[in-house]
């Protein structure tokens, strides 16, 4: 069975510290407008989307600090960002953004969430986990600071795949007759927050939740000597290149080890003149390939529409229909598979949750 819907990443350019608010909201709303113009369900938008990237400033103000955060438990509410999710409930296109968290009991978190139009409701909430930077600054005056450490405590709410109501019609229910259900139902969401990315132990959990799309908005700034690079000399166009294959690295990748869709959306642009963010928005199929990637580092809409029946080739085992193939000489390159439930072996991967930091093998003897 088809289990089409269609999704779109709404990557925002250029936001700077000084901007008003209110103008950037006026941006999202309008690329809002433009996904649901071409039929989009579901529209991701950035990290931290509402605001510049703040934490590359080092604020000596609270007040000033504060004016980052959305505060309370239930930001679609609040009157600096309810006008996107009322544009949301008008046009009924489900929307993920990422935000400033400010808890009831004052911590910070880097977060994002998901909201049905239909349902009127925050269905899904993530908090970043794995945090990038230092807590205090460069001592160099001209570094781009990452000061996501200072600001936020790392995500509590661990990486929960979610299901989506209203995307597919006569999606099974939990009170369906039906013995088998798998890849059936209404469609299994995952979340992550820019460098959750780069590590595959966030999309592994995902994927052993059956997730069939993940989301991850994202900063990543394209010139940072300071925070990454080679050990050899790059220019700032090598470090731009550099940044870009390494996104798409790990979207594609891990896309199709977990053999799920992704989408992933961009705040992007020379923010303030000097800080540059890459672009790359995209979308990427269960076999690893993009669908359609960003064009430029400005506002832009990309969109496509994708089979989620297209995830179960790398989520099952090889069935009957394959030894068909076989037996007419097809290509192997079609049946490649992470059925987790038949190869994984839990047994020989204590070390991924038993120990953080790298522990070498003893030295050599003479």
């Amino acid at each position: 069975m088809a289990r089409t819907i269609k999704v779109a990443a709404a990557q925002v350019g250029a936001v700077h510290v000084d901007s008003d608010r209110s103008d950037t909201l006026k941006r999202m709303i309008k690329l809002l407008d433009e996904a649901a113009g071409q039929g989009a369900q579901l529209v991701l938008f950035p990290e931290l989307a509402f605001t510049t990237f703040f934490p590359r400033h080092l604020f000596k103000d609270d007040s000033k600090l504060e004016e980052f955060f959305e505060q309370g438990e239930d930001i679609s509410k609040s009157e600096h960002v309810k006008p996107l999710f009322d544009q949301a409930d008008k046009l009924q296109v489900d929307i993920s953004v990422g935000f400033a968290e400010r808890t009831s009991r004052g911590t910070g978190y880097n977060s994002c969430l998901y909201y049905s139009a239909k349902r009127g409701e925050v269905l899904a909430r993530y908090r970043k986990v794995h945090l990038p930077g230092t807590k205090e600054p460069f001592e160099n005056p001209d570094a781009v600071q990452q000061l996501e450490k200072r600001y936020f405590e790392p995500g509590d709410l661990g990486f929960k795949s979610f299901r989506v109501p209203e995307l597919i019609p006569g999606a099974l229910k939990g009170d369906s007759s039906n013995i088998d259900t798998v890849g059936k139902g209404d469609p299994i969401v995952g979340m992550m927050i820019c460098n959750d990315r780069r590590w595959p132990e966030a999309w592994r959990c995902h994927g052993l939740q059956g997730a069939e799309l993940v989301l991850c908005g994202y900063n990543t700034a394209g010139w940072a000597p300071d925070l990454w690079g080679t050990r050899k000399p790059m220019t700032k166009e090598q470090a731009q290149e550099e940044a870009l294959f390494h996104h798409r690295l790990v979207m594609q990748s891990n896309s199709y080890m977990n053999g799920c869709f992704s989408i992933s959306a961009a705040r992007a642009g020379l923010d303030d003149g000097k800080f540059d963010l890459i672009g790359g928005s995209s979308i990427v199929s269960p076999e690893g390939h993009i669908l359609v990637e960003a064009k430029s580092k400005d506002d832009e809409v990309i969109v496509a529409e994708i089979d989620l029946e297209e995830c179960r080739q790398g989520k099952e085992k090889v069935r009957s229909v394959v030894f068909i193939f076989l037996m007419n000489r097809k290509s192997l390159t079609a049946f490649k598979t992470f059925d987790f439930g038949r190869h994984r072996r839990t047994e020989a991967y204590s070390l991924i949750t038993s120990q953080t930091g790298v522990v070498e093998p003893p030295l050599l003897a003479h």
